[in-house]
């Protein structure tokens, strides 16, 4: 069987999820959308069922996935409903969902619900994707509780810039969601995880936790609460091939690397088909039973190349770590030019083992 596999460390889970809870003191919903970043939306659902205040997913088709599998917890939709008569489903497996637009209030009120709806209303409050006007917000919430069809309303919105800490755009955001929501008595919920992990000023009734609860930082630079998590996720293959090459050797398409010295060439079962990133340049840290080493050459579909000249003791059958618990996906991220948020997404093709630590 080939090598390549994930393993997904649920006390991990566990553990960064409760760290969102403790350094807000606040309700926390586990965001498991796009099939929880790529780690297994059910099966992390399940292992934190027992001590999550509920879950968030993007859409009434991750939430049904959800419930089939047994999860009886409250699930958000976070983009709300589509169709209008995707109001019949959210009633019949109790879900809660975000109201971002007129129409779905206008939606709510022509509906004819048998028990009345939970409701997280969004505010545009800066980001410009989705949410009500700060004009409307008000009025739409009285329009809400008037239609009798809904028990209750969480005011919510979105920070854009939360993962720079020291961008005032939060903060802007902040002052105009308060202005928005003044004289309305409602829980809110304003803190993902960027704003969990580094706007402790933020209020938050309710927090949102997604990238953080698979252990990876949503900042560029150090951060004292995000040193804290733990990554859940450890990507990892074996050496399948090795390769003796002399000075001025290419290696890999594009002969985008030449050996600069006697090489030994690591071949490794990994490639972008995996959801490896294409662009990870020469350099990009991986590490090789245990010992740090880099990979070299472009990644391919299903192979990548990683330099064993200083491991002599490494060859044939060693393992290798892609990231995990000691090379962090944030790095491999920067490295590549993207997010860890996206790295993780990508993972296809590979299987999900799951363990407890």
């Amino acid at each position: 069987m080939r090598p390549a596999r994930a393993l997904i460390d649920l006390q991990a889970l566990r553990h960064n999820y409760r760290l969102a809870r403790e350094v807000t003191g606040a309700k926390a919903l586990a965001v498991i959308k796009a099939d929880a970043y790529g780690h297994g939306a059910v099966r992390c659902a399940q292992a934190l069922e027992a001590e999550a205040d509920g879950f968030a997913v993007a859409c009434i088709e991750e939430a049904l996935a959800l419930r089939e599998a047994g999860i009886r917890a409250p699930i958000l939709l976070l983009e709300g409903f589509f169709e209008a008569d995707e109001l019949a489903l959210i009633e019949q497996h109790d879900l809660w969902c975000v109201v971002h637009a007129l129409w779905q209030v206008e939606a709510i009120e022509r509906a004819s619900l048998r028990k009345p709806l939970n409701v997280w209303l969004k505010l545009d409050s800066g980001m410009h994707r989705v949410g009500l006007f700060p004009e409307d917000y008000q009025a739409a919430y009285r329009r809400l509780l008037a239609t009798g069809q809904v028990a209750k309303i969480v005011l919510m919105s979105h920070f854009a810039r939360a993962d720079e800490l020291d961008c005032p755009r939060s903060t802007e955001q902040l002052a105009v969601f308060e202005q928005a929501r003044q004289g309305l008595a409602a829980e809110i919920s304003l803190r993902n995880s960027p704003a969990v992990l580094g706007w402790p000023q933020v209020p938050s009734d309710w927090v949102r936790p997604g990238i953080m609860l698979y252990g990876a930082t949503p900042f560029e630079q150090d951060q004292a609460v995000a040193a804290r998590l733990q990554p859940v996720m450890t990507l990892e293959s074996k050496v399948i091939s090795v390769r003796e090459l002399p000075v001025g050797e290419p290696v890999g398409y594009g002969a985008r690397f030449v050996t600069e010295r006697p090489t030994r060439v690591g071949v490794v079962a990994m490639g972008y088909a995996d959801g490896y990133p294409r662009h990870a340049p020469t350099g990009t840290p991986v590490l090789v039973d245990g010992q740090p080493s880099r990979l070299i050459g472009r990644v391919s579909m299903d192979m990548l190349c990683v330099d064993l000249s200083d491991l002599p003791g490494a060859g044939l059958g060693s393992r290798v770590e892609l990231w995990g618990k000691q090379v962090l996906a944030s790095d491999v991220a920067i490295r590549a030019g993207s997010i860890p948020y996206q790295l993780f997404c990508n993972l296809r093709r590979v299987p999900l083992l799951y363990c407890e630590g």
